[in-house]
């Protein structure tokens, strides 16, 4: 059964409450990296065992995204997405009360689980309620929701970090997702879609989810346990390559596959898929890394390094709407290679980062980058479902979607992995200057006595040095890496062949 479209004052609620719905999630995915160190502070962990916060999330919210089609058309597109953001405003609540980093990293889990069809449920629920004619412009707004959250996600991370408990950066959530599941369900219960009783493939279900928990579990914990010197490191290893392995198997064979990988025989599918999953693999890490940086090491409130790394969203804000109009005039390849371009620019950029530089030299990047964020999905996105048609469409999408997110989990476990090994190295290189036939170092010290020092005082300051030298140097050489990754992937994005106008676009996000 086919709705007409809404009008009026109806319209306008609906978009509103899915928009929020988006908003919330969106905003949640961002708004703990800059409150990590507050957070793992509190609950007396780690701050390698802080990243978990994020990739539990991740990891959940990517096995969960490709079982949206199968619950839409069992249960109904408006029943899932309204007991979805319920279940989320629930697990938000839930998340803010842990008492130890174990139980909120296993309520991120759950929320990262119930979060998977929100997104590709409030896109689809708008393009229904909007005519024809209007869904490029319901589209843009939508879209425009995406690019806002990560911007206030930083900042409100940060208020809330340096002036409140943490835990409200999840309670934040609740009324949020009150207000949005209420409007939903009160102007879209009627309009609820067809459902069938289709088959569930248990198997391939079960073999994604224990391969790819033990694929991060191991990335998560790796680091800790010096890797495979571990037999519990070992064993996740095992499981995951079997897993994963017997997973392809399957899937290719199966009759309704939770994953369908045929569609990787598709040029611009995979092309897009491999580009899209690695840039955002890169994104990540890299967002993850600067507010650690600029707390642990250059002294940054979290307020402060929620400023510096939000300018990001300017851009995207003015540039979108343009982009969304006009970009398909343009070879999607082009504005893909600007994007990357610009990224890789900004990337170097941050590798002259020093103990002295100023705010200003932290915010410039991040604003330059925006350009690139602007041209970043709707492109790739066009690309990886150029060739799809019918219900291919939701199975391409949900697919690049649990691939991107599952790199995202990745990006963010190895950052820690690549900056301590970075670190160690140049924290070695840095010490072997320190002997007593070092001039400069006699000097330094006397220097220091001078002014007070005594005893051991001098060479604990030189250490201190030291340790931060090495800490920034090993960000910049991973800002290094990103950048090469971005220029590699120009390369990449040009195998895929026009044209790219029949795509379904949106769906990346």
């Amino acid at each position: 059964m086919t709705h007409s479209p809404l009008k009026g004052p109806a319209l306008a609620l609906v978009t509103v409450a899915l928009s929020l719905a988006v908003f919330m999630q969106v905003l949640d995915s961002t708004i703990a990296n800059v409150a990590l160190p507050t957070i793992t502070g509190n609950l007396g962990a780690a701050n390698s065992q802080g990243t978990w916060v994020i990739t539990a999330f991740a990891v959940a919210n990517a096995i969960s995204v490709p079982l949206t089609g199968w619950l839409a058309r069992r249960f109904g597109e408006v029943k899932v997405f309204v007991v979805a953001t319920l279940s989320f405003v629930l697990a938000s609540f839930l998340c803010g009360i842990a008492p130890s980093l174990a139980l909120l990293v296993f309520f991120r889990v759950v929320q990262g689980a119930v979060a998977g069809p929100m997104i590709p449920l409030s896109q689809s629920l708008l393009m229904a309620a909007y005519p024809p004619e209007k869904r490029p412009m319901a589209l843009a707004m939508w879209s425009m929701v995406i690019i806002v959250a990560p911007i206030f996600g930083p900042i409100l991370g940060g208020i809330i970090s340096d002036n409140w408990h943490w835990g409200w950066i999840f309670f934040i959530n609740v009324p949020i997702g009150l207000v949005a599941a209420g409007i939903s369900w009160q102007m879209l219960k009627k309009r609820e879609t067809e459902t069938e009783h289709q088959p569930i493939d248990r198997m391939g279900l079960s073999l994604m989810v224990v391969g790819v928990g033990a694929l991060q579990m191991m990335l998560d914990r790796g680091h800790e346990l010096d890797w495979f010197s571990s037999n519990e490191i070992i064993t996740l290893a095992v499981i995951a390559v079997v897993c994963l392995s017997y997973f392809i198997i399957w899937e290719w064979y199966a009759k309704y596959p939770i994953v369908d990988l045929r569609l990787f025989k598709d040029r611009n599918f995979t092309v897009g898929v491999i580009t899209l999953s690695t840039a955002y693999m890169t994104y990540m890490g890299a967002i993850v890394l600067l507010p650690m940086l600029l707390q642990m090491q250059l002294g940054y409130t979290a307020t402060w390094a929620g400023l510096a790394t939000a300018p990001i969203g300017i851009f995207p804000v003015l540039l979108s709407p343009l982009i969304g109009k006009f970009g398909n005039r343009l070879d999607m390849r082009v504005l893909v290679t600007i994007s990357f371009t610009v990224y890789a620019i900004c990337f170097f950029w941050r590798t002259n980062f020093n103990a002295g530089m100023s705010f200003m030299d932290v915010f410039w990047p991040q604003f330059v980058q925006g350009i690139g964020m602007a041209m970043f999905f709707m492109p790739l996105t066009q690309i990886t479902l150029s060739n799809m048609s019918g219900s291919q469409i939701a199975s391409a999408s949900s697919i690049s979607n649990f691939v991107r997110i599952l790199a995202g989990g990745i990006g963010t476990s190895m950052v820690n992995v690549l900056w301590d090994k970075r670190e160690a190295l140049h924290h070695t290189q840095l010490v072997e200057n320190i002997h007593p036939y070092n001039s400069t170092m006699n000097e330094s010290i006397q220097g220091m006595n001078q002014l007070g020092m005594s005893g051991v005082q001098p060479l604990g300051s030189i250490e201190q040095t030291i340790g931060q030298q090495s800490h920034i140097m090993g960000a910049n050489d991973l800002f290094w890496l990103y950048g090469m990754t971005f220029l590699v992937l120009i390369v990449l994005v040009w195998f895929a062949k026009p044209p790219f106008g029949s795509g379904g676009g949106g769906g990346a996000h």
